[in-house]
């Protein structure tokens, strides 16, 4: 298999993610700031990773950008971020709108829990949670993704799982 993982990571779990990705498919591994486009036209598979800030992936648009250079490869994009994989109408809705304007294609998007430890958040991202929260909350009938989200913003941990990859891993492996 010729294969790169990318990732672009501001708190570690989109490169743990990466690391463990990249271990099960013997493949290259590589930070998103130091690769150009050009340079994935020589794999076969490309896995591009990125945390999820306000339903934007990280980086993707080295992806996006690119996806007519790319569009014959196999182009798998996997998010890390604190929503539960199994909010299908958020990602499969909102995240795949915001950052796949056409649709994803051929890119199979999978989705992975990662961390928020308050202590390692910038100054912003701390208001930010503290100004979802505060926005969601004083809505007079919020959806359940928004009391979901209201919930989340007080949610912190390392939610990190080497287990969560293993369908990625196997499509990746797939002919």
């Amino acid at each position: 298999m010729n294969a790169i993982v990318i990732y672009k990571t501001k708190y570690g779990s989109t490169k743990t993610y990466a690391e463990w990705i990249a271990e099960e498919l013997s493949c290259d591994i590589k930070e998103a700031r130091e690769v150009k486009a050009d340079e994935l036209l020589k794999y076969d598979t490309i896995i591009y990773g990125g945390g999820l800030y306000a339903e934007i992936i990280n980086g993707v648009t080295l992806i996006t950008k690119n996806y007519e250079k790319l569009k014959d490869k196999k182009l798998i994009v996997y998010t890390t971020g604190i929503t539960p994989p199994d909010c299908r109408e958020y990602y499969d809705g909102e995240v795949i709108e915001k950052n796949f304007k056409n649709g994803p294609g051929n890119i199979k998007v999978y989705n992975f829990l990662g961390k928020m430890i308050l202590e390692e958040l910038t100054p912003v991202h701390r208001m930010a949670i503290k100004t979802l929260k505060k926005i969601m909350s004083a809505k007079e009938n919020p959806r359940e993704i928004e009391k979901l989200l209201i919930k989340l913003c007080d949610t912190f941990g390392d939610f990190t799982d080497k287990e969560a990859i293993g369908e990625l891993v196997e499509y990746a492996k797939a002919e």
